[in-house]
């Protein structure tokens, strides 16, 4: 365990960064140029920084002179009082064409949600997994980077930032602490995959701990807690309209440790990341070793984020142009060779093997007998999906919910590829057990072959799918409440709470407040969506679905 006291003094060295101020404004987004969006809802957006394209960015300069740190530490201890202009919404807001009214569950879930805040020197600083006392709690009882990311969604869609604030800020400071595991050094951007507070009454002291995977079934390090701390403090900047937190010296350093992890070159032929299994979703092997589709999505994710949020000093310019070469590379591959539709699947199903040169059509050397069977009654006339994995010799075609939300939400997927994915989920609706499953952070199930992993709400609001929006919340509200927000459901069928399914996961609880509060406000997409940018949209060679 790493520990991180809270006397300032004891932090070791203090580091100055050089820093210069942001021209970049936050504009919102216009929505209404969605496709298939609702006509009825009034939402006059203007054209926001994130919709300029990849181009015009290195054009953007900072007129104002360089500015210098004078105490790391000792800054983000006093930071707390920064101004942040959220604004109140949520339950508080219109209601939306959809017509949710306001359910008794819902005062249920913020009681609830807030009993499970951590506090740390008086302030709330994140949320534990889940509040079950009724076994060991494990690690249960500590703030995970990737769990309170719908905690943090929620409290800034009800005009309550400074939570977010707070975690953001104790999260950065951690990654400053250094990192080691039996001996070795782990990269300087790493980002902890949990925390929790420990309080000495004898002392009267409190002290941080920080897990970076030592502690980890596996011992894996997480590759995911850096992008979504990226994509949180994007999300807290476009809810607030507050740009002082990420343009703080110490905020544009972490982002570029993380980004130096994640950008470095080596012997890797593909833009993608390579990844070990369990470095994300959830810390248990699930398969994924190699070039998982969730954390792929996620560092497209939050290369669009940080391109927002980085300054147009000598250094943030310089991550800008990685940044633009890397998610041009990063879109052909992934819109290329991840995706997966009807024409697709047999064009593998014909391939040929060991082949060599540029000329070669099976490029992965992909052995056709290791399709599986059910994929081929699985896949729909109409309808495709980023698969699981792709690298030599492999090519994992499990479905996985949660990477291919995430590729709509950042427009990794382009609107094709975004509207197939819903016509697969709306065609193969029982299939996928999506009612049963939509609302889980977390949940997994085997079936045929299939792993599902997780489902957000809000994605299917982008895409307008009615079915996607009524039946999972009446479901939620007829269930989670009465189930005691259990963690996630067994069986086919959903119907079984998990066999180690803690009870009040935080993740069920916040899921279902973030979902209520996106419905009755489909503003509050604005926080985590990205438009298609026109200059990654590379001539496609495969075949696409919706054009069978």
């Amino acid at each position: 365990m790493s520990l991180l006291s809270v006397d300032v003094s004891q932090n070791g060295s203090i580091k100055n960064v050089d820093s210069s101020s942001s021209v970049f404004e936050m504009e919102e987004f216009d929505f209404s140029r969605l496709p298939d969006r609702p006509r009825n809802l009034n939402m006059e957006r203007q054209r926001s920084f994130d919709e300029r394209s990849l181009a015009e960015i290195p054009m953007v300069l900072s007129p104002h002179p360089p500015s210098r740190a004078d105490n790391f530490n000792r800054v983000l201890d006093h930071l707390d009082g920064i101004y942040s202009p959220g604004r109140k919404s949520g339950f508080n807001t219109p209601r939306s064409h959809f017509g949710y009214e306001p359910h008794p569950m819902t005062a249920e879930a913020w009681e609830t949600l807030r009993r499970s805040l951590v506090y740390f020197r008086g302030r709330p600083v994140g949320t534990i997994a889940a509040l079950d006392n009724s076994e060991e709690k494990l690690n249960y009882d500590q703030v995970f980077v990737r769990d309170f990311v719908p905690s943090a969604l929620a409290f800034l869609m009800n005009g309550e930032p400074e939570i977010v604030k707070n975690f953001i800020l104790k999260t950065l400071r951690l990654q400053s602490w250094e990192k080691k595991i039996d001996r070795f050094q782990l990269g300087e951007g790493v980002m902890p995959a949990s925390f929790k507070v420990l309080h000495d009454p004898v002392r009267n002291t409190e002290t941080l701990i920080a897990d970076f995977g030592e502690s980890a079934i596996g011992r894996v390090a997480p590759v995911d807690s850096g992008f979504w701390w990226i994509i949180l403090l994007r999300a807290y900047t476009k809810s607030t309209g507050d740009l002082s937190l990420a343009e703080m010296p110490e905020c544009q350093k972490g982002m570029r440790l993380i980004l130096s992890l994640c950008l470095s070159e080596g012997f890797d032929t593909f833009p993608t990341l390579l990844c070990a299994d369990g470095c994300c979703m959830i810390d248990r092997r699930m398969g994924v070793y190699g070039y998982p589709i969730e954390i792929q999505a996620l560092f497209f994710m939050a290369l669009r984020c940080a391109l927002v949020l980085l300054k147009q000093d000598t250094q943030g310019k310089e991550f800008i142009e990685r940044i633009i070469k890397r998610l041009h590379a990063l879109s052909y591959h992934m819109r290329s060779y991840f995706w997966l539709d009807l024409k697709q699947l047999n064009d593998i199903y014909r391939y040929k093997t060991e082949e060599y040169s540029h000329t070669a059509v099976n490029k992965f050397n992909v052995m056709p007998d290791s399709l599986p069977e059910w994929v081929f009654d699985f896949m729909p006339m109409h309808g495709g999906y980023f698969i699981g994995n792709v690298g030599p010799s492999k090519m994992d075609f499990r479905w996985f919910c949660l990477g291919n939300c995430i590729a709509i939400l950042s427009s990794l997927a382009t609107p094709e590829q975004a509207t197939a994915i819903m016509d697969l989920i709306e065609s193969r609706w029982e299939e996928l057990d999506v009612i049963q499953k939509i609302l889980d952070g977390a949940t997994t199930m085997e079936d045929h072959g299939q792993c599902f992993y997780g489902f957000s709400q809000q994605r299917a609001s982008r895409q307008g799918a009615p079915r996607l929006l009524d039946e999972p919340i009446e479901l939620a509200e007829a269930r989670l409440s009465k189930d005691g927000w259990p963690e996630y459901y067994d069986g086919k069928l959903g119907r079984y709470i998990g066999k180690q399914a803690r009870r009040y996961q935080t993740w069920s609880i916040s899921g279902y407040l973030v979902a209520k509060m996106m419905l009755e406000d489909p503003s509050h997409l604005g926080m985590v969506a990205h438009e298609e940018d026109k200059q990654l949209k590379p001539v496609l060679k495969r075949s696409s679905s919706w054009t069978v």
